[in-house]
């Protein structure tokens, strides 16, 4: 008996779908990072994750618990929300020996982001100035701005740790005000500050501390800082 031939367009299609099946058996290859870049676009860093969401620090409470009526009542402020507040507080460090050694800048600022928990900004100059062998866009320092959870914390260790640890402290000259309500002082040694290792430290440096508040006025602004234990001078 003559064996039954199958159709030309059976074969062909039969052809095509096992082509079709192997062409969607073949594994998903998954696409890799590019190298040096983070996987994670904006990840939250180390202390952020550690801390909780409901975190409120301890000078903030102060705050809002006792500072703010206590003054509202001082001034007589009719609303609460016309009480002074500190808006954020700017550390800037200069580094003179930066002119010799580079370095000494790179050094100062890992201390600076060890002190106010965040990263700091090199400061470079603006102009050559030859008597000073300084040269333009030199880095002669660092800078970093606190806001928030971060100023009230290091506002605390501020305080109640790094000031009492100063040398011959006699207290805070409360004259060092701008006119706009914003106070400036000045420490010559950062290691009076507990993140600082004083063994593995290259050398002091001084820092400029200024803590920028909402009032109007010298005398409020100093009355809010005393709520807060800056050890003015009487």
């Amino acid at each position: 008996m003559a064996e039954a031939k199958t159709p030309k367009g059976a074969a062909k299609g039969d052809k095509g779908a096992d082509r079709g099946a192997a062409k969607t058996s073949k594994p998903k290859v998954e696409a890799k990072p590019a190298r040096g870049k983070p996987e994670v676009a904006h990840a939250a860093s180390a202390a952020d994750l550690a801390t909780p969401k409901d975190y409120v620090p301890r000078l903030k409470k102060h705050y809002e618990e006792v500072v703010r009526p206590k003054l509202q009542a001082q001034f007589k402020y009719e609303n609460a929300l016309e009480v002074p507040t500190i808006e954020k507080i700017v550390l800037n460090m200069g580094v003179g020996e930066a002119v010799n050694d580079t370095k000494k800048v790179t050094a100062a600022a890992a201390d600076l982001a060890l002190i106010a928990g965040q990263r700091p900004v090199v400061t470079r100059a603006r102009k050559a100035i030859s008597t000073f062998k300084v040269r333009e866009n030199m880095p002669i320092g660092a800078k970093v701005t606190l806001r928030k959870t971060r100023m009230y914390e290091f506002l605390d260790r501020l305080v109640t740790i790094a000031l009492p640890r100063v040398r011959d402290f006699r207290g805070l000259n409360p004259k060092s005000f701008d006119g706009r309500g914003n106070y400036a002082l000045g420490i010559k040694e950062h290691i009076v500050f507990p993140e600082i290792d004083y063994d593995k430290t290259e050398s002091i440096v001084g820092m400029d501390i200024i803590v920028c508040t909402t009032a109007k006025s010298d005398d409020e602004a100093r009355a809010l800082l005393r709520e807060f234990n800056f050890p003015f001078r009487q």
